[in-house]
């Protein structure tokens, strides 16, 4: 047994007190039922992966025109709230510790998604380049998303207080605000996907407004201690950019700082990997070298890091703890395989998205 690693030590992020440092990253699977509700093979996936220091859900919309993607599990209905509350109580049972990712995707979707909300919302009308998956599970060019209003902005804060308390409902042990991978809050803060020339507009601090005012919602449901939020930095993922990304997200910690939230999550753009094939690109900046040292409180780092990375990572002083996704997938007992620096599980691509136990459910344990 390695009981020496950092990565196996206790953490507290704000009021979560983490077992260890090994934190599930939020995987979107694409497996919810009728009505995006959680498949009841999710309380089986979660729970067999009770042993991480803390679980990070797939992202969840708040909203159905929250939605992206076919079979994403929702937050806003009490069908979809029972099934997260036997979610949870599961994974509480084996002693985990699990907080639900809150989303709005924005302009990343396609109304065949909503059909009954229509086109997609974004900060500015700007149609993301490339394709989509639409409700038929088929691709589809991006449509030019309605640029949001000042009562739209309203009704999301709105949406996102509601996803809050029916996290609560569910008895999730904090919350996680998606502001990452070019979706809605995302779209808001940088300048590629925000042309607006309102007060959500134009200056990093009017960009970072509708942030602001949805960690101070949420902060209502949940205290500020127990709410993290998720940033890519560098990202390009989904068709987004700024012109000055240091800047952009060093102001976004600094606005950030006072409110004292349990953590804030970043994602290194070396490992480009959601939606497509693996990618390490050694040229990309470390932002948990460039933003960690201006975030004044607990830091977890995603990207594609293995044991030895991610117990680097820690001893460096760069996070404080690690999110592991494509091999939580494939070993869901990944905190005992690190203890005994035992063999990993290959994971298998093919079955991350959509489909059943394959994949999912029935990787084995040691």
């Amino acid at each position: 047994m390695s009981t020496d690693l950092l990565l196996l030590s206790p953490v507290e992020l704000g009021a979560l007190k983490l077992k260890n440092r090994l934190v599930m990253a939020p995987l979107t699977r694409m497996r919810a039922i009728d009505g995006d509700i959680p498949s009841p093979l999710a309380k089986t996936y979660y729970g067999q992966r009770a042993s991480a220091g803390m679980i990070i859900t797939e992202a969840t919309q708040i909203a159905p025109l929250g939605k992206g993607y076919p079979a994403t599990p929702g937050i806003y209905s009490e069908a979809q709230t029972r099934a997260w509350k036997e979610i949870v109580d599961e994974v509480h049972t084996k002693g985990g510790l699990i907080v639900a990712q809150l989303w709005h995707v924005g302009r990343i979707s396609h109304s065949s998604l909503h059909p009954h909300e229509g086109l997609p919302i974004a900060p500015s009308a700007i149609a993301p380049a490339g394709q989509t998956y639409g409700a038929d599970w088929k691709l589809h060019d991006y449509e030019t998303p309605r640029e949001m209003t000042a009562a739209d902005i309203a009704e999301l804060l709105a949406q996102f207080r509601q996803a809050a308390l029916n996290a609560k409902e569910a008895g999730f042990d904090g919350i996680e605000v998606h502001a990452a991978n070019g979706y809605l809050l995302d779209q808001f803060l940088q300048d590629r996907t925000n042309q607006r020339t309102d007060g959500y507009g134009g200056s990093i601090d009017n960009r970072l407004r509708l942030l602001t005012e949805v960690l101070a919602t949420v902060s209502e449901v949940y205290p500020y201690r127990q709410i993290g939020v998720r940033l890519s930095p560098y990202g390009s993922f989904n068709d987004i950019a700024d012109s000055d990304p240091i800047a952009l997200f060093t102001a976004a910690i600094e606005k950030i700082n006072p409110l004292g939230l349990a953590y804030v999550h970043m994602i290194e753009p070396r490992a480009t990997t959601a939606g497509g094939n693996d990618h390490v690109d050694e040229a990309a900046p470390l932002t948990s070298a460039l933003f960690r040292k201006a975030f004044q409180g607990k830091f977890i780092s995603a990207g594609g890091y293995t044991r030895e990375s991610g117990e680097l990572a820690l001893k460096e002083g760069l996070a404080d703890a690690i999110a592991y996704g494509r091999i939580y997938i494939s070993n869901p007992d990944l905190v005992e395989r690190f203890s005994q620096n035992a063999p990993l599980n290959p994971y298998d691509r093919a079955s991350f998205y959509g489909g059943a136990e394959k994949g999912y459910t029935d990787y084995p344990s040691l």
